[in-house]
C-alpha cells in the first residue's frame, strides 16, 4: 500500500462521474467538506491481497502515529489510485479501505472515507509545517505458515515400474538432462542458445529494440513459418472436432473469477489501468471460459472443445530470463479447452489428446521427453490409468508426485524438446482442471436434468509457436555435425531454388519456376549476376531442400536435382520433382512464398 498523508486546513470534494467499479453511495456522500484533517491519500496494491489484515493493522498504526504528532482533529481516507501502478482488485481495495475506517473508529479516531471508484473534483489546503506532507509504503507481514510444505517425489516410470532417478540407468542423454533440470542439478553455462544466432542468420526474426524486452519483429520467412505452424495446429484440432473461436487479449480484474485465476501467475502479469484495471491475457483461458459460461450445454454435447490461437499472449517474464524464441513476454499460443462431463470422460479425452501431442512431435520431426505430474491422491486412485497413458509414450517418463494440489489441475503431462545446451524447451501440454468450471460458472445439464460443473482439459498440442521454431532450430544445431541442417520440407520457406548458369539459360529456368509454383511448390529463381559456386553456397545457407542447376544439358533432357538432406544428385523431370515434394509434404498445410520470386528483387532485411 502507498499512502500520502497531508495535514490540511480543509479538504473539499465533489463526485462527478462513476467508473465501472464505483461503490454505491448515499446522496450525502456525493460531496464533502472537512476541516483540520489528516487526509490519507491511499492506493491499495496487488501485494496487499496476500495479507489484507496485516496491511490494515500496519496502515492504521502509522496513521495514528502521524495523527497524534500533528494533533489533527479527524482523519479522512481518500482513495487515490495514482500513487501506484500495481493496484489490487477493486473488491480487495474497498475491503481494506473499509477495514482501515473501522479500525480507526475502534481506536477512538473521528474518521471519514471518501467514495471509491468515482471521478472527483477536490481542493485541499496543506498547512505547510515540517510534518504536514509525509509519504509511506505499508507492507503486509507474510502470512504465517504453520508447517513447511512437503516436497514432490520424483520417479522414472517405464513399463509399469517406478524407479528413483538416482537408481535409474539412463540410456537417453535428453531424459537425463530433463531430470537434472527438474531436480535443480543442471547448472547454467551462461551461453546463448544457438537458435538466437540462427533466427537472425536465416532472416526469420530478431529482437525489436523499440518494444519491451521479449517482443520480436518477424521477417517474411519467419512469418511464413509461423503461419504454416498455425495452419497445422488448426487442421489438427479441427479434425478432432474442436470449434475455433476468438476472444479479447485483455480482461477486467474487477471480475472475481478472472482475478483469482490470474493470481496463479503472480507477478508475471502485464497490467494496465485506464478507468478499469486490465490485464493482458497470458493464455486463452479467460475468453474461452466466458464463452463456455454463457453457453447452454447438455451431457449430449460433451466432450466439447473450443480452440483459439492467441496472437498474442503476454507474460511478464523476468528480464534476465528472456531469450530468443524460448522465453518471451509476447508469444503465440495454440490453446484448446475441452469440457468433460466427469473425471472418467476427462481421462478418456486426456489419453486421446496425449496421442495428438505425440503426433506433433512426429510431424515436426522433434524428439520430446515427457513429464507426468499428478497429486498423490490422484496417482493413488488412478495409478493403473497413469501407467497405461505413460506406456503409450513408448519410453521412460519422469513422474512427479505432488503431496497435495497446489494448482487448478490434478494431473498434467508436459512434453519438452531438449536444446543444444541440454535444457528443456516446454512444448505440448495436457492438463485436467478441476477448479475453473465452478469458478467461472460453467455448467451443463446432466442426464438427470441437474445443472453441474464440468471438468475442463487444457491442451496446447505444440506449445507456443515460437518455441516450436526454437525446438526446430536447436535440433539443427545439435545434428549439424551429422547431417546438413534444414527444416522439414513443408516448413522450408523456399522448397526449390533454380540456378541458371548463364543468361541463355534464364528463360528455361524462369519457365521451370513457374511450373513448380503452379504445382504448389515454393520455388524461387537466383537470377543474380553471381558465379554458380556462390549461388550454390547461398542456397545452402538458406537451407533450401532442393536445388536445380540449369545448364546446356538440362535444356535438352531431365533436371539434375541436388537433394540437401541426403547429398544426392538425382535425375528427374519437373513432374517427378513435384510429386516427390508433394509426397514429403502430404497432409501438411501449404502457403505461397511471400517474397519476390527473383532473388535480385528482394530486400535484404
Amino acid at each position: 500500500m502507498r499512502i500520502l498523508l497531508i495535514h490540511s486546513d480543509y479538504l473539499k470534494y465533489e463526485t462527478k462521474n462513476k467508473t465501472g467499479i464505483a461503490e454505491e453511495i448515499p446522496e450525502d456522500k456525493m460531496q464533502g467538506d472537512f476541516r483540520e484533517s489528516l487526509v490519507v491519500f491511499t492506493a491499495v496494491e496487488s501485494g496487499d491481497e496476500d495479507n489484507p489484515e496485516s496491511v490494515i493493522e500496519n496502515a492504521v498504526n502509522e496513521i495514528i502515529k502521524v495523527f497524534n504528532d500533528v494533533k489533527a482533529e479527524n482523519v479522512v481516507i481518500y482513495p487515490y489510485a495514482h500513487l501506484s501502478s500495481s493496484l489490487s482488485s477493486p473488491k480487495t481495495a474497498v475491503e481494506i479501505l473499509e477495514g482501515m475506517e473501522s479500525a480507526l473508529r475502534r481506536e477512538g479516531v473521528e474518521v471519514s472515507r471518501v467514495p471509491f471508484g468515482w471521478y472527483k473534483a477536490f481542493k485541499i489546503s496543506c498547512k505547510g509545517h515540517p510534518l504536514s506532507e509525509l509519504s509511506r509504503t505499508i507492507r503486509p507481514q507474510p502470512p504465517k505458515v504453520e508447517e513447511e510444505s512437503e516436497e514432490s517425489e520424483w520417479f522414472i516410470l517405464y513399463r509399469g515400474e517406478t524407479v528413483k532417478p538416482e537408481d535409474f540407468e539412463f540410456k537417453n542423454r535428453d531424459l537425463e538432462n530433463l531430470v537434472k533440470y527438474e531436480l535443480g542439478e543442471l547448472e547454467s553455462s551462461g551461453e546463448e542458445p544457438p537458435h538466437v544466432r540462427l533466427m537472425r542468420e536465416k532472416g526469420l526474426a530478431d529482437y525489436e529494440p523499440s518494444a519491451d524486452v521479449g517482443h520480436l519483429r518477424w521477417y517474411p520467412r519467419g512469418r511464413l513459418i509461423r503461419d504454416l505452424l498455425a495452419d497445422y495446429v488448426y487442421m489438427l484440432v479441427t479434425s478432432e472436432g474442436a470449434m475455433p473461436v476468438e476472444t479479447p487479449i485483455m480482461y477486467d480484474l474487477a471480475d472475481e473469477a478472472i482475478r483469482v485465476h490470474a493470481e496463479k501467475f503472480g507477478e508475471r502479469q502485464y497490467r494496465m489501468k485506464n478507468k478499469k484495471e486490465l490485464m493482458l491475457r497470458y493464455a486463452c483461458c479467460f475468453g474461452a471460459f466466458r464463452i463456455l459460461s454463457d453457453s447452454f450445454l447438455t451431457w449430449k454435447n460433451l466432450p466439447a472443445s473450443i480452440y483459439e490461437l492467441s496472437t498474442y499472449s503476454f507474460r511478464l517474464e523476468k528480464k534476465g530470463e528472456v531469450v530468443g524464441l524460448k522465453r518471451l513476454r509476447g508469444f503465440t499460443m495454440p490453446d484448446l479447452h475441452t469440457v468433460c462431463a466427469d473425471l472418467d470422460q476427462s481421462l478418456e479425452e486426456f489419453a486421446r489428446q496425449v496421442e495428438m501431442c505425440m503426433r506433433t512431435g512426429q510431424d515436426l520431426q522433434v524428439n520430446y521427453e515427457v513429464i507426468f505430474r499428478a497429486t498423490a491422491d490422484f496417482y493413488e486412485e488412478y495409478r493403473e490409468w497413469v501407467h497405461e497413458v505413460v506406456d503409450r509414450i513408448g519410453k521412460p517418463v519422469l513422474l512427479e508426485i505432488l503431496p497435495s494440489r497446489k494448482h487448478y489441475w490434478i494431473a498434467k503431462m508436459d512434453f519438452a524438446a531438449i536444446d543444444y545446451l541440454g535444457r528443456p524447451i516446454e512444448n505440448p501440454t495436457v492438463q485436467i482442471d478441476v477448479e475453473s468450471g465452478e469458478r467461472f460458472g460453467i455448467t451443463y445439464v446432466n442426464r438427470d436434468e441437474d445443472e453441474v460443473n464440468p471438468i475442463i482439459l487444457h491442451c496446447s498440442p505444440t506449445g507456443s509457436i515460437e518455441r516450436v521454431i526454437c525446438s526446430l532450430l536447436e535440433k539443427t544445431a545439435i545434428e549439424m555435425d551429422e547431417k546438413p541442417p534444414m527444416l522439414p520440407v513443408w516448413l522450408s520457406p523456399t522448397q526449390v531454388r533454380v540456378l541458371p548458369i548463364a543468361e541463355r539459360h534464364m528463360e528455361y529456368a524462369s519457365d521451370l519456376v513457374s511450373k513448380l509454383i503452379a504445382g504448389d511448390i515454393r520455388a524461387d529463381l537466383d537470377d543474380r549476376s553471381e558465379t554458380l559456386g556462390k549461388k550454390i553456397r547461398n542456397a545452402a545457407q538458406d537451407w533450401v531442400p532442393y536445388v536445380v542447376v540449369i545448364g546446356d544439358s538440362e535444356l535438352e533432357g531431365k533436371l539434375t536435382v541436388n537433394v540437401r538432406e541426403t547429398g544426392e544428385k538425382l535425375q528427374m523431370s519437373v513432374d517427378e520433382l513435384i510429386e516427390r515434394i508433394r509426397a514429403e509434404t502430404d497432409g501438411m498445410p501449404f502457403r505461397r512464398l511471400p517474397l519476390p520470386v527473383k532473388l535480385s528483387e528482394r530486400i535484404n532485411f
